[in-house]
């Protein structure tokens, strides 16, 4: 058994699931595809299927050919039947017809299949998860459980035996996931707390338990507040006062003096800012930054925009305190960090990694955070 383990929060930006079908970059090789699927679908909704179009559904569905644009649609899509198998014929397990009439006689849907990953931006996001070595870690912008599997399996050599994460509130399904080596306990959601239709939080703030390799409990809260931008209406700041003030809310069933607890994600605010203060300044509970560096907010800053912030945080209770060793920011995933920390004779030089080109393949606009435990 190790005798440290880590913990760490990324947001990720924008880890979404891209299906086959949109992942070439020749676009017009997905346009053909789509084509050809516009087609099945159309044959697919027929009242009465014709010998034709039987042949045509099974061959467009089965074809062998490796040329991308006419490979056989199983390839880019999966048909589920919701009652029963009445579409296709089988013989020995394989396609031989159709069996359907016509589309009276199914309930089915389509749905793309899934690419894997393999873009430069992802590759990069794979290595700042990799390097920071965490046995936890909160995961900001990521769009369902499904796709945090698969980024592991294609991107992080299958590290992370557990994950989980809850549809929360946000309409474009910008979500925060948890990866773990450890496996779960309990697990809470607060994505139904406000009053009326009004919810708290923009996304959730999910309580994961996690029992680490000496059977103790760590309790770990993932959050993405409010943004300071798109705040059409002047309540952004309001909002994520209310959300830092809810998190402290629920904080309060644990004994910060005893348990295990863990704050992590992206706060979109700075330490010293009005709406974080409810959170931060709770008792006995600490920024593992301000740990490692004290008052040097110049080796701190998570992320970038018109000034070097930090608004990505991990927050412990005084246990873990107790337990820490060392924590730091992984920034190498950043475009630019070279020019931006040159610029600035105040913030220590460093350099992205050589896969960093441009802002379009960068792991993310963020640095992911990390911190090192006594077990």
């Amino acid at each position: 058994m190790a005798d440290t383990f880590r913990v760490a929060s990324f947001n990720v930006e924008n880890l979404f699931a891209r299906p086959k079908v949109f992942n070439f970059q020749d676009k017009s090789i997905g346009d053909t595809i789509l084509e050809r699927i516009g087609e099945f679908r159309k044959i697919l909704k027929k009242e009465t299927y014709t010998a034709a179009d039987k042949r045509k559904l099974v061959k467009e569905f089965t074809k062998t050919n490796t040329d991308p644009e006419k490979k056989p649609l199983r390839d880019y899509i999966l048909i589920r039947e919701d009652r029963g198998k009445k579409l296709w014929k089988l013989t020995a397990r394989k396609i031989t017809g159709v069996k359907a009439k016509g589309i009276g006689e199914l309930d089915l849907t389509i749905e793309f299949k899934k690419a894997k990953y393999s873009d430069t931006a992802r590759v990069n996001t794979g290595k700042v998860i990799r390097s920071v070595k965490a046995d936890v870690a909160c995961i900001v912008e990521v769009d369902s459980r499904d796709t945090l599997k698969r980024f592991d399996t294609d991107m992080l050599g299958s590290r992370y035996r557990y994950e989980m994460l809850l549809d929360g509130n946000d309409r474009r399904g910008i979500d925060v996931g948890l990866y773990s080596k450890f496996p779960f306990g309990g697990i809470w959601t607060h994505m139904f707390d406000g009053v009326g239709n009004s919810r708290t939080f923009s996304r959730d703030c999910p309580e994961y338990e996690v029992f680490l390799p000496n059977g103790q409990p760590l309790y770990v809260l993932c959050n993405h507040l409010k943004s300071k931008g798109y705040d059409f209406n002047g309540t952004a700041d309001l909002r994520r006062k209310r959300q830092a003030t809810a998190i402290a809310d629920i904080i309060k069933k644990y004994d910060l003096e005893n348990d295990l607890v863990v704050v992590a994600g992206d706060l979109n605010d700075t330490p010293g800012s009005g709406p974080l203060k409810p959170l931060l300044d709770v008792p006995n509970l600490f920024d593992v930054l301000e740990l490692e560096f004290g008052d040097q907010k110049e080796k701190r800053w998570t992320y970038h925009y018109r000034s070097f912030e930090q608004i990505d945080f991990l927050l412990v209770s005084k246990p873990l305190k107790e337990k820490f060793i060392k924590a730091g920011v992984q920034r190498k995933g950043i475009y630019n960090l070279k020019k931006l920390t040159s610029n600035d004779p105040d913030i220590p030089n460093e350099t992205e990694y050589d896969t960093v080109k441009t802002w379009r393949n960068q792991a993310s606009d963020h640095g992911a955070v990390w911190a090192e435990f006594d077990l």
